[in-house]
């Protein structure tokens, strides 16, 4: 995390407050969700770059994906790694 950091205030719904809360452990709310927020504004990123690419190259397909899923297990296999994908 930054080392320049601002107080804010937000606002969300109880239960999810509280179940966030209840995970943060030691480091506490505020760096619990501080971290969500960098989590998803590294997938919007991800997601802007996907657009931009499927506007040039038109979308990935499902036999693709599947291809290169298939080809991370093989690595990990070979690598003794999980062969979850």
């Amino acid at each position: 995390m930054s080392e320049n950091i601002g107080k804010y205030s937000i606002t969300m719904p109880r239960d999810i407050a509280e179940a966030a809360r209840a995970r943060s452990g030691p480091s506490g709310l505020s760096t619990y969700v501080a971290k969500a927020v960098a989590r998803q504004i590294e997938r919007d990123n991800l997601n802007e770059i996907i657009a931009v690419a499927e506007a040039e190259h038109g979308p990935v397909t499902e036999e693709e994906i599947q291809a290169l899923r298939d080809q991370l297990q093989r690595t990990r296999a070979a690598q003794g790694g999980s062969s979850a994908a």
